[in-house]
């Protein structure tokens, strides 16, 4: 007798089922998880949480297992089939899992507004706090402040009743009505203070300030990002300078500029220096103050340029930072300079990837030709294509027929990626944008050349995640497999033994 719930003529006929066909026969190890993971998010999307949990049980993993089953309780719950979800969450043996599970399924009834169901499998669980703190902002959002309020004063877990707290003023700022935002704003900023963990206190007390900026608080911000500084600074490990660099710019956003800067000179690593610089050139363009967005911008790449090797904690963290300010360089529309420094970054990859920005960035601002030189410096056909893709979705909404031509252009371009994976990748994104934008032949082209691609890899996780991958991309566009192509599936299962 078989142990795999999807049969052959099943595989044959539907494409979803195709790729839980292959996963299920991938054998064991990660390999499998991986597929069967892939291919369980689909059903969950598609509401079929019995297959969904079918699958997950065969992953050898406990705790790939147990988290995919979490996944279908959760789904369960939104769908209002609690007593499956239930069963689902008592089925996970490790009882940390099985409570967190219980937290999903709570978490989902109180963003549904069974507030009472809720309550009730919060009182199961290990650490209720998450599900009191969902339940609070639903009664915010209902308008029950009261009642919020008193099941706030529930929450033990500091960080829990400032995530709360954080929600419900952001749902206050989207209504209007700023006072409220800054009533719970400062009641969070009090909390924040007695997180214990110091990184922590100090990450959420830069989000409080924030918000509060967002809610016309300016004063108050500032308070809250002096707090943050004060306990940055009695910070003695890694993290001190990331932080100060962060409250800076927290200082810069509420507007003061002095203590921006007096921040600042505490922090040492050049890279979080020049990732405060890098945010005061944001904040100064979002004023529309752009001289000193440019001065703030160009001491953010000299500072960055100068860091020798020796001073580097995070060699990766800094390229990435070349990426970021190189695109900031094409958002002021300084496209040439933005080039130079992308293609001036050591690491291959990131300077790949700040040439596919700068293009994407220059053809949203109808900047054609320096679009086609960043383009063009590329190099590699993969990240070629995907950048063509992206400067399609630049062009669509204001130059249809560019967006047209860059389509093509990467639809014919995508045969040249050698690695079966990427091409396969970036046929399902070709088949999406064809797909959104009606044109059936060349949607079809792309699925076709996808199904031909997945018939030739010899890994059976890379055929089973592109298939579900696709899957995904033909369900969100509400269109089936060409019949035509259906018949290609057969010789994809016939693969798998």
């Amino acid at each position: 007798m078989s142990d795999f719930f999807i049969s052959r003529s099943e595989a044959e006929s539907n494409l979803l089922s195709c790729a839980a066909f292959v996963a299920e026969r991938v054998g064991s190890g990660g390999d499998h998880a991986e597929a069967i993971a892939a291919v369980v998010e689909e059903y969950l999307k598609r509401g079929n949480v019995d297959m969904a949990a079918e699958l997950a049980n065969t992953v050898d993993d406990p705790f790939v297992r147990d988290r995919l089953l979490i996944a279908v309780a959760g789904k369960c719950a939104s769908l209002d089939d609690d007593e499956y979800a239930l069963q689902l969450a008592d089925a996970i043996e490790e009882v940390g899992l099985q409570s967190r599970a219980r937290e999903v399924i709570a978490r989902e009834k109180a963003q549904k507004g069974d507030l009472e169901t809720a309550r009730k499998i919060a009182d199961e669980t290990m650490h209720p706090d998450e599900v009191l703190a969902a339940i609070a902002i639903r009664q915010a959002a209902d308008g029950n402040i009261e009642a919020a309020t008193e099941t706030l004063a529930e929450i033990d877990y500091p960080a829990s009743s400032v995530f709360a707290l954080l929600e419900m003023a952001d749902g206050s700022i989207a209504k209007g009505n700023s006072d409220k935002a800054a009533e719970y704003l400062e009641n969070a900023a009090v909390i924040a203070e007695e997180i214990e963990h110091e990184e922590e206190r100090i990450r959420t007390l830069v989000d409080v300030g924030h918000r509060l900026v967002e809610a016309g608080r300016n004063g108050k911000a500032v308070e809250t990002f002096d707090r943050a500084r004060a306990f940055g600074e009695e910070l003695d490990n890694v993290h001190r300078d990331n932080l100060l660099s962060a409250v800076s710019v927290g200082f810069m956003h509420a507007g003061s500029v002095d203590l921006a800067d007096r921040t600042l000179d505490m922090v040492n690593d050049k890279t979080q220096i020049s990732t405060a610089l890098l945010g005061f050139a944001r904040e100064y363009a979002r004023r529309g103050e752009m001289e000193d967005a440019f001065e703030a911008l160009d001491e953010a790449y000299e500072v960055l340029r100068s860091q020798r090797d020796t001073e580097t904690r995070d060699s990766k963290a800094r390229f990435a930072l070349f990426v970021s300010i190189a695109a900031q360089y094409a958002g002021f529309e300084k496209g040439e300079r933005a080039i130079e420094i992308a293609e001036a970054i050591e690491d291959d990859t990131q300077s790949k990837a700040a040439l596919s920005q700068i293009a994407v960035i220059m053809t949203r601002e109808a900047k054609d030709e320096l679009a086609r030189q960043a383009l063009n410096a590329i190099g590699d056909e993969t990240q070629k294509v995907f950048a063509l893709l992206g400067m399609h979705d630049a062009a669509a909404a204001a130059e249809p027929e560019l967006a047209a031509g860059l389509l093509n252009e990467a639809a014919e371009s995508i045969d040249d990626i050698e690695q079966l994976s990427p091409r396969a990748n970036a046929l399902n994104e070709l088949a999406a944008r064809a797909g959104k934008a009606k044109n059936e032949e060349l949607f079809g082209d792309a699925v076709d050349r996808l199904l031909a691609t997945v018939a030739e890899m010899k890994s059976g996780r890379t055929k089973a995640v592109s298939l579900a991958s696709l899957a995904s991309t033909i369900h969100e566009l509400g269109l089936e497999l060409p019949p035509e192509m259906t018949e290609k599936l057969g010789s994809i299962t016939a693969q798998m033994r």
